[in-house]
């Protein structure tokens, strides 16, 4: 593991995706997405080891394939877009293959591990240093006071409280 100088990296948002998916009625899979994030890095190790991460996702930038779920998800039921516009997530420790650190969704902020997959570097046609990123992970969306809950006449759940998080994520070096 060699060190260098300290780098720094923003989210390459034109080529990012931040996703979730989550269980609807049991039996299928509602995939969302965020349109609008950010993020900053910073690393001194080549393989990204020491990086400290803060990422940030426009509540307001939701999209489920359907207007009238996503003014559902931006309501007090769920996100309250209003009152909390931004989920946060500020890393704590990162190795070869987790990424550990603090999620706030609301007002609830809890510690969250997730896969992390480094794609290594690479210089894009402009002559910027490119970096690249599959994170992936679960959590309860109870946890973080998203707790609409519904149940059919059969006594089924509507919606899941474990939700997948799926981002692919390509860094450009700004430093």
């Amino acid at each position: 593991m060699s060190t260098h100088s300290l780098s720094k990296w923003s989210i390459d948002a034109m080529h990012s995706e931040v996703e979730f998916k989550v269980k609807h009625l049991m039996i299928s899979t509602v995939t969302g997405k965020f349109s609008i994030f950010n993020a900053d890095i910073e690393a001194s190790n080549e393989d990204f080891t020491d990086a400290k991460i803060t990422f940030t996702a426009d509540v307001k930038s939701i999209s489920t394939g359907n207007e009238q779920r996503d003014g559902h998800l931006q309501s007090d039921d769920f996100f309250n877009s209003e009152s909390f516009p931004q989920i946060k997530f500020v890393s704590t420790g990162m190795s070869k293959n987790k990424l550990v650190g603090n999620l706030t969704i609301r007002s609830e902020t809890k510690s969250v591990e997730l896969d992390v997959e480094y794609n290594g570097k690479m210089n894009d046609p402009y002559g910027n240093t490119k970096a690249g990123f599959e994170v992936s992970g679960k959590i309860n969306r109870s946890d973080f006071d998203l707790k609409w809950s519904a149940t059919t006449e059969a006594g089924g759940i509507v919606v899941s409280d474990e939700v997948k998080i799926i981002c692919n994520i390509q860094l450009i070096k700004v430093a």
